[in-house]
């Protein structure tokens, strides 16, 4: 058309050089422009990303006194990610329990869930004396949505994508597997070199800006985390350490304690039962560089990699109907760890009376011995 009027010689002026761009620019504005608002907001449909930045958004300004959003760090192609700060204020050290969703982009009932937990225990901490008392001297760090980009590409390109969205080999294969990436006997087994993998583990351990963030939060707050949970789908399973080897870890008999009895709490709320055990053992095959054999690694003493519904019939694509039932019976589950924290670990907790009263019992004794001595 402007060759046209040129050799024509017909004056025209150029109004919008990019018609295209426009349209384009005007579809995201509209998509930015929905309102998300919490009142409304449902917990039982997935969100694209937008919507959950809105929502990270509003429910750290409306729950300011108990939620602290911060930034962990930015994705190969320089999206935010978040996660949440959530306990009482405390001039005492407290310890945490670590929460991350989202770390393989396909599994969007693992997002759905840590959106669907954060605002359980919002909403529920007034009404739950446990979980009152247990924010009081603990805290819970979640992180949303770990893997940004593919999650985003999910939406947009392809339903199925797993990794990251870093490029490799002149941007002819893209992403990193994350739960290949950290340093736990990195790429030894369970894990592929070649780019085009699903399951390949980087040019190095903690290669990836979302892993290293992950990584270099946790390792500064180590010492105060207690348990480590990683949500993914699917198979129905709490997995334990260790995926590259044999050998479980030294706390194993506790830690399967404590999710054996989280499984049967679970199971009285709609009757899913998930198996328990290590995970290479459980699953079957073998994986290295996971984040939850890591976490064991540098001394985090629960650590547990769930793996939500269902067991293959829907896959990856678990329809919107079972989001629901799905974080429910997970809440219960993870909710019967935090009675675990509240019955072994809070000052007033019963292993604390009993050591208060032990010691009280011994200085009466001493002091029995030394008048009748």
């Amino acid at each position: 058309m402007k060759n046209a009027l040129l050799q024509n010689n017909i004056p025209y002026s150029v109004l919008i050089e990019d018609v295209q761009k426009m349209i384009d620019t005007n579809i995201v504005n509209n998509k930015k422009m929905k309102a998300v608002s919490l009142e409304t907001y449902d917990y039982t449909q997935y969100h694209p990303m937008n919507e959950i930045y809105d929502w990270m958004e509003q429910i750290g300004e409306k729950n300011n006194d108990l939620v602290t959003k911060l930034y962990l760090g930015s994705t190969y192609e320089h999206r935010p990610i978040y996660y949440f700060k959530i306990g009482w204020p405390s001039e005492k050290k407290k310890k945490i329990m670590f929460m991350d969703c989202g770390f393989h982009a396909r599994e969007w009932i693992s997002v759905a869930f840590c959106q669907w937990f954060i605002k359980e225990l919002v909403s529920t901490h007034n009404t739950n004396a446990i979980l009152g008392k247990v924010l009081k001297e603990f805290d819970f760090y979640i992180v949303p949505v770990f893997n940004i980009d593919g999650y985003i590409y999910t939406w947009t390109t392809q339903r199925l994508w797993r990794k990251n969205r870093a490029p490799f080999e002149n941007g002819t294969c893209y992403g990193v597997d994350l739960n290949r990436n950290f340093d736990a006997q990195w790429c030894t087994i369970g894990a592929s070199r070649n780019c085009s993998s699903n399951t390949f583990c980087g040019p190095s351990a903690e290669s990836e800006p979302e892993t290293k963030a992950l990584a270099g939060l946790i390792g500064r707050i180590k010492s105060d985390i207690l348990f480590y949970l990683t949500m993914h789908s699917y198979g129905k399973m709490i997995l334990l350490p260790y995926g590259y080897k044999d050998d479980v870890s030294k706390d194993h008999e506790l830690m399967m304690s404590v999710a054996t009895k989280a499984n049967a709490k679970m199971k009285e709320k709609h009757n899913n039962e998930y198996a328990v055990g290590p995970s290479a053992s459980v699953i079957g095959y073998y994986d290295s560089g996971s984040s939850g054999d890591w976490a064991t690694d540098i001394g985090i003493k629960f650590s547990y990699t769930f793996e939500l519904r269902d067991n293959g019939t829907y896959g990856f694509q678990l329809p919107a109907d079972q989001i629901k039932p799905t974080c429910e019976e997970t809440t219960t589950a993870i909710m019967s760890m935090v009675e675990y924290v509240h019955d072994n670990y809070l000052e007033n907790s019963a292993v604390a009376v009993t050591a208060v009263w032990l010691n009280m019992f011994i200085t009466i004794l001493c002091l029995y011995y030394t008048v009748i001595h």
